[in-house]
C-alpha cells in the first residue's frame, strides 16, 4: 500500500513537472518569437551593414546565447521604465501653491470687512497627473462667501475650486474669524504734496502745482473712518517726462489718507487718483559777486585792489530766496599775503539756491604800503534785541567810539565815513547790565577798521 502511494506520489510529482516544463518552454518560445527573434533580425541587418566589423564579434554576436541574453536584457529594461512611470503618475503627490487670492463674495457697497487674509497657502493631495493637470489650469481659486452674513463678528470657511475633481486640498488658514462693519461716508478736501523736485534741472523750479478734483470721497467703516485726519494728493515730480519752462500734466496722482500721526490710513476713496497741472519755471536773478578777505595780509602791507574775473553772476531759485540775496560773497584767505596773487577761487552756493551762472573765478589782490587814520564820534548801534526789551548806555563813553582804519593812502582816502558802522550783537540779552563787545564794519573790504573802545557797559529793561 505505501509503495503504491509513493508511486502515486511520484506520479503527481512528475506531471507537475512536467507542466512546469511545458509552461517554461511556452514562455521561451513566445520570447523567442515575439522579442529574440525580431531583435536578431534587427541585429543581423545592421551586422550585415557594417562594413568594418570583426569576424570574432560577428561569431560572438550571432550567438543564440547572446541574443538572448541581450533579448532579456532590453525587456528588463524596458519592463522597469514603464512600471515606474506608472508607478509615478498613480501614486498619492502633494504639492504647495502659495500665496493665493483670496476672493471674498459680499456686496461691497453696503459693508467693511476685517479680518479676512489677502492671500492663503494651498496644500493640493493626488495622482501626480492630476496634479500636473491641476498647476496647468488657471482656474483654481480660493473664495469666501459671506453674502448672506449681517455686521458682527462671524467665522467663516475659506474653499478652493478647481476644474479637476479628483484632487483634495487643504487651506491654511482654512477658516478666520472676520468682523462686518457697515460702510459709511464723508467728504474732505484733498491737500497737494509735492514730492521729489530734487530731481528738476537745477535751473527749473515748480511755482505752482493745482489738481483737477480736490472734494475727495472716503468710504469705509466709521472707526475707521474717524481716523482720518487728511487726504494729499502726492504729486511725483520724478513721473515727469522731459521737464521744461512751461505747465504740464501728470496723470494718476494717487490720493492717500492719513492719521494725525501721519500714519497711512487704509480706507475706500472716490476718486482714487486725479490729475495735476504743474507749473515749471525758472526765477533768477543778477546780483553783484562781492570779494571778502579773510585774514590779514604781511605786517606793513595793506590791500591796494582787488579784481574779479566776473563782477556779476545769475543766481536760480526760489523767488521768496531771491528776494533776499543782494550779493555773493567770495571769500578769499590773504593770512600773511606779501605780495601780489591771483587766486582760483571757487563759489559756494548760498543755502536756499539751487544754481549758479559762475561756479569759479579768479580774483587778483594787489598789495601797497600800510597807512592809518582815525574817524571821531562813530555811534554805537544795538542789533538782535528782544523786542520786549530796550536797551540804554552806561556812561558817556559808551555811546560813541573812535575807529581806526587802516588800508593803502589812496584805499583811506576814498573811505565814505558815513558807511562806518560801530555794532553790539545782543542777540541772548536779557534784563540788567551787561558788558558787550564792540564790531565795526565799512563799505570798503581793502580796509581794515578796529575800534578804539572794544567794550562798553549798557543797560536791558523791559519795556
Amino acid at each position: 500500500m505505501k509503495e503504491r502511494t509513493t508511486t502515486m506520489k511520484k506520479n503527481k510529482s512528475k506531471k507537475r513537472t512536467r507542466k512546469a516544463f511545458l509552461f517554461i518552454r511556452a514562455i521561451i518560445k513566445l520570447i523567442d518569437k515575439k522579442i529574440i527573434t525580431p531583435i536578431t533580425k534587427f541585429i543581423l541587418l545592421i551586422t550585415d551593414k557594417m562594413t568594418r566589423r570583426t569576424d570574432k564579434f560577428e561569431r560572438w554576436l550571432v550567438k543564440k546565447n547572446t541574443l538572448v541574453f541581450i533579448s532579456l536584457l532590453v525587456a528588463i529594461v524596458a519592463f522597469f521604465t514603464i512600471d515606474r512611470k506608472t508607478t509615478s503618475l498613480l501614486d498619492s503627490y502633494a504639492e504647495v501653491l502659495y500665496n493665493q487670492k483670496v476672493e471674498a463674495i459680499y456686496n461691497t457697497e453696503t459693508y467693511v470687512v476685517e479680518g479676512l487674509p489677502e492671500t492663503v497657502d494651498v496644500t493640493l493631495i493626488g495622482r501626480k497627473i492630476d496634479m500636473y493637470l491641476a498647476k496647468q489650469s488657471s482656474n483654481g481659486i480660493v473664495t469666501v462667501d459671506i453674502s448672506k452674513l449681517k455686521a458682527g463678528t462671524h467665522r467663516v470657511n475659506l474653499n478652493y475650486k478647481s476644474e479637476i475633481d479628483s484632487i483634495d486640498y487643504k487651506l491654511d488658514p482654512g477658516s478666520v474669524n472676520i468682523n462686518i462693519y457697515p460702510k459709511v461716508s464723508t467728504t474732505k478736501i484733498a491737500s497737494i504734496d509735492t514730492i521729489n523736485k530734487e530731481v528738476l534741472d537745477t535751473k527749473l523750479s515748480v511755482s505752482q502745482v493745482t489738481i483737477d478734483k480736490t472734494e475727495i470721497i472716503i468710504k469705509g467703516a466709521e472707526h475707521i473712518i474717524n481716523k482720518v485726519a487728511n487726504v494729499r494728493a502726492l504729486v511725483d515730480i520724478s513721473k515727469l517726462v522731459d521737464t521744461e519752462v512751461g505747465v504740464m500734466t501728470l496723470e494718476n496722482v494717487p490720493i492717500i489718507a492719513y492719521d494725525n500721526d501721519g500714519k497711512v490710513v487704509e480706507v475706500e476713496m472716490v476718486p482714487s487718483k486725479v490729475t495735476a497741472t504743474i507749473n515749471i519755471d525758472s526765477p533768477h536773478k543778477e546780483v553783484p559777486i562781492k570779494v571778502i578777505p579773510i585774514g590779514e595780509v604781511q605786517f606793513g602791507k595793506a590791500i591796494s585792489s582787488i579784481t574779479s574775473s566776473e563782477t556779476k553772476i545769475t543766481v536760480y531759485g526760489e523767488e521768496s530766496k531771491l528776494g533776499k540775496i543782494e550779493f555773493i560773497p567770495v571769500e578769499v584767505d590773504v593770512t600773511n599775503l606779501s605780495d601780489n596773487k591771483t587766486f582760483n577761487v571757487p563759489i559756494s552756493i548760498p543755502t536756499g539756491l539751487r544754481e549758479l551762472s559762475v561756479k569759479n573765478v579768479k580774483i587778483t589782490i594787489s598789495l601797497g604800503e600800510e597807512d592809518s587814520k582815525e574817524i571821531n564820534d562813530v555811534m554805537i548801534e544795538t542789533t538782535n534785541l528782544d523786542p520786549n526789551y530796550k536797551a540804554a548806555a552806561i556812561g558817556a563813553s559808551s555811546i560813541k567810539t573812535t575807529v581806526i582804519v587802516k588800508g593803502t593812502k589812496e584805499v583811506l582816502n576814498a573811505i565814505d565815513e558815513s558807511k562806518i558802522k560801530a555794532i553790539v550783537d545782543l542777540t541772548g540779552y536779557t534784563e540788567g547790565d551787561h558788558e558787550v563787545t564792540i564790531t565795526v564794519t565799512g563799505d570798503d573790504v581793502k580796509a581794515t577798521y578796529i575800534p578804539k573802545t572794544t567794550k562798553i557797559k549798557i543797560r536791558i529793561t523791559k519795556k
